[in-house]
């Protein structure tokens, strides 16, 4: 038997997917061709800096040491002004470039830094990039001093400005500000492979390929070799050569005759390597040798007129929007941290795809989808508004950037290409599209859009269908990216009857979209609660939108979604309510409420006594394969308040049990870090759940008091100390140090006494740069 409490799954431990470049030696006279140097420690940050801050003499010993991903301010949960963060700030970086190193080419490479960032490398100023969800990078080569000390800074404005996506009206979201992504510098050869798409051709025929595109950058000055090669872990199974003569945008290889290839799936998610390899042609590769490795899986995916088919199989689509964000540091989180979101969608949510609204998310956060099996819709940065021509220039650069950046990953199966439900604008959508397609023609493109009768210029028709029951389909291809969300916000304390609506809500329009092939299923608005501006949200400027709090916590209609998977994988019984007797208007119990499960047949017993037994609702909802069980309690005995037991049968014999407490008492302190281990490397975290559970483990939401914690050892906390439980629970984060070693954390609470956990730091190598 399984009992499932609240918070089962908040210890369900994940390694993060690792966006981390595995640290190179230190420097010698014999430098490999290629090196790639995290540059995400030794950081100084000043929030105001004085003027000429950038300048290589500058004395930075007021400045704060920090790494990164960084904030450039903590704040709280909720009820903060977006102006707190939009201000202008400084970074700076010393670091050595080994003599070693002369003769390479030397980039520097951000992942993301909110919003519009200055950088300049011993006083040279580059132009300014703006946008704060895309790559950038800048050549220091001809800046630097060799066998010296360097000095990178960043001028990085974190304000709203209109001139760049999403900006320029009102958006529900909040950007926060600070390099909030990894930085690199990149030493390469003169001539060196710059990027590479490799896309697997014909994956469901014998006959299939991998077909490799590699950009090089740097002259040809006398022929060189590109050879490309397939790898299953350390197995080479196939490659492919040409000799290049002439520069080029690009350089095209196939490998062929790949022999028995697994493929990319939702259950199976099978990956390869592809290493592209540059080398001048002698026996040992050159000086001009280069190579360039990235991950990639064998799967179709098309979207049609009968709905959505992976590797030829009909899948029915059901996910979650998600936003990047977290309380206190906005997005700046570490890969560990990102990834989990992912397997909070896939493993915790079932879901089968999730889409990125609305920009590019975290590589790592793009890894583990990869990882896990979880689909992707990625669309570029944007709100209802479109601006001037410069601003759409900037927005197909997005298109560009993303692309390029992600075209890797079989997770990814759809681009969006369209500003989130904005108005027609054919040139401009023109563009986009045919950007897309130029770089990547084995996906297609969607739009998202709020206007049934907008305009179709891209593949899928994506639409975001807030209504009940929902518009019939009208293009051949066709996808829900957004219902529910603002037009039932609710809270995890809300009371009974809202809680149990909420799930409903999420209930009947997937049963909808099951019931008919030409729907590809449904991206319902949202997994996760999110800070916006104060004209959204719920006066606290927090939009309850998710099925999962803002801490990642679930709600009631979470349950919904982890009932809708095999029990073979999980047998799941998930109230949709909070059990107490008068919390519903005119008291007499919780009323007509639903139970999600994947069970056969349920017995429900209020104490002893065997209640009723219930069967799913299949006459409401006919369409989906575990509907919710709908069972009334009313009139519950009140002077004999019990527990309430909720047995689950799968083909008839007794699977799970899960009971509800009927004390009405807080009864124990629950503190559970994510994770047991971090690495020591003063970037690292994980979150510590904090909660009020009665005797079962269910959530008590109405929980309240403060937690004081206090901690010893090599880290940090992120977030309020003390914490104010809101419904109950909530979290803070807990981040390591750049040393090893234990550290422990004490929680206590007024009335509940305390609890400690401990999590081990590992030693973590320093970046010698």
């Amino acid at each position: 038997m399984n009992r499932r409490s609240f918070l089962a799954a908040a210890g369900m431990a994940v390694e993060a997917a690792r966006a981390q470049t595995t640290r190179p030696p230190a420097p010698s006279s014999n430098v490999p061709s290629r090196r790639v140097y995290g540059l995400n420690r030794n950081w100084l940050f000043h929030p105001k800096p004085p003027e000429g801050a950038e300048a290589p003499a500058f004395n930075d010993a007021a400045f704060q040491r920090v790494t990164l991903p960084h904030t450039n301010i903590v704040l709280p949960w909720h009820s903060f002004d977006d102006k707190s963060y939009e201000f202008v700030s400084v970074y700076r970086r010393h670091f050595q470039a080994p003599a070693a190193w002369k003769g390479k080419r030397v980039f520097v490479d951000f992942s993301g830094a909110m919003t519009a960032s200055t950088v300049s490398i011993n006083g040279y100023a580059f132009e300014e990039y703006r946008g704060g969800y895309t790559p950038f990078s800048f050549e220091l080569t001809p800046h630097l001093k060799f066998g010296g000390p360097n000095i990178l800074a960043v001028r990085l404005d974190s304000t709203e400005r209109a001139a760049i996506p999403p900006f320029g009206h009102s958006i529900d979201y909040l950007t926060f500000g600070g390099i909030y992504r990894d930085v690199e510098l990149r030493v390469v050869p003169e001539t060196h492979l710059a990027n590479v798409f490799a896309k697997p051709v014909r994956v469901l025929s014998s006959d299939r390929t991998v077909a490799v595109r590699c950009y090089l950058d740097g002259p040809v000055a006398r022929p060189v070799t590109i050879t490309a090669e397939l790898h299953d872990g350390g197995k080479l199974l196939a490659t492919a050569s040409t000799t290049v003569s002439a520069a080029a945008e690009y350089h095209d290889l196939t490998i062929a005759n790949l022999g028995e290839i697994e493929l990319w799936d939702l259950a199976h998610p099978k990956l390869y390597q592809v290493t592209a390899r540059l080398s001048s042609g002698d026996a040992t590769g050159g000086a001009g040798a280069d190579s360039y490795s990235t991950r990639i899986g064998f799967r179709e995916a098309r979207f049609t007129d009968r709905g959505f088919f992976l590797n030829g199989r009909h899948i029915k689509l059901r996910g979650l929007n998600r936003h990047q964000t977290f309380p206190y540091a906005g997005g700046a989180m570490p890969a560990r941290v990102q990834a989990r979101d992912a397997m909070v969608l896939r493993k915790e949510l079932k879901c089968n795809i999730v889409r990125t609204s609305h920009y590019p998310q975290s590589p790592a956060f793009l890894d583990a989808c990869d990882e896990l099996g979880l689909l992707v819709l990625e669309e570029i940065p944007g709100w209802q508004f479109i601006g001037d021509l410069q601003w759409q220039d900037l927005a197909v650069d997005n298109v560009s950037r993303m692309v390029r950046r992600d075209w890797n990953h079989p997770s990814i199966v759809l681009w969006g290409v369209r500003i989130n439900e904005s108005p027609d604008n054919h040139d401009f959508y023109t563009r986009t599209n045919q950007e897309a397609h130029a770089l990547d023609d084995s996906r297609q493109t969607g739009g998202i859009r709020n206007n049934y009768a907008s305009e179709l210029l891209e593949d899928v028709f994506t639409m975001n269908d807030f209504g009940f029951p929902l518009r019939p389909p009208n293009h051949p291809a066709y996808l829900n990216t957004e219902f529910n969300g603002h037009m039932y916000s609710t809270k995890r304390f809300d009371n009974v009857e809202r809680v149990a609506e909420h799930v409903i809500r999420h209930v009947r329009v997937h049963d909808q979209l099951a019931g008919d092939d030409r729907y590809s299923g449904g991206i319902a608005w949202c997994a996760f609660d999110y800070a916006s501006h104060k004209y959204f949200g719920s006066g606290d400027r927090i939009c309850y939108h998710g099925v999962s709090d803002i801490f990642r916590l679930p709600k009631p209609a979470a349950g919904f979604y982890r009932s809708q998977c095999d029990p073979q994988e999980e047998v799941v019984i998930e109230p949709g309510f909070f059990y107490s007797w008068g919390d519903k208007p005119g008291g007499n119990g919780p009323g007509l409420v639903p139970i999600c499960s994947n069970c056969d047949h349920l017995k429900i017993y209020y104490g002893d006594r065997l209640l009723m037994e219930a069967d799913p609702d299949r006459q409401t909802y006919a369409h989906l394969q575990y509907p919710p069980f709908m069972v009334n309690l009313n009139r519950l005995q009140f002077n004999n308040w019990a527990d309430l037991k909720i047995e689950g049968y799968v083909k008839g014999k007794l699977a799970a049990t899960r009971t509800l407490s009927g004390s009405g008492t807080d009864d124990h302190l629950l503190v559970k870090p994510d994770d047991a281990e971090l690495d020591g490397d003063g970037r690292d975290a994980t979150r510590l759940v904090l909660a009020v559970t009665d005797q079962f483990g269910n959530l008590r939401p109405f929980a309240s008091g403060a937690i004081q914690l206090s901690l010893t050892g090599p880290g940090e906390i992120v977030g309020e100390n003390p914490f104010a439980l809101s419904g109950g629970a909530g979290a803070v984060w807990v981040k390591a140090k750049e040393a090893p070693g234990t550290i422990r954390i004490e929680a206590r609470h007024q009335y509940l006494g305390k609890q400690t956990v401990e999590i081990r730091v590992r030693r973590a190598e320093p970046e010698w740069v």
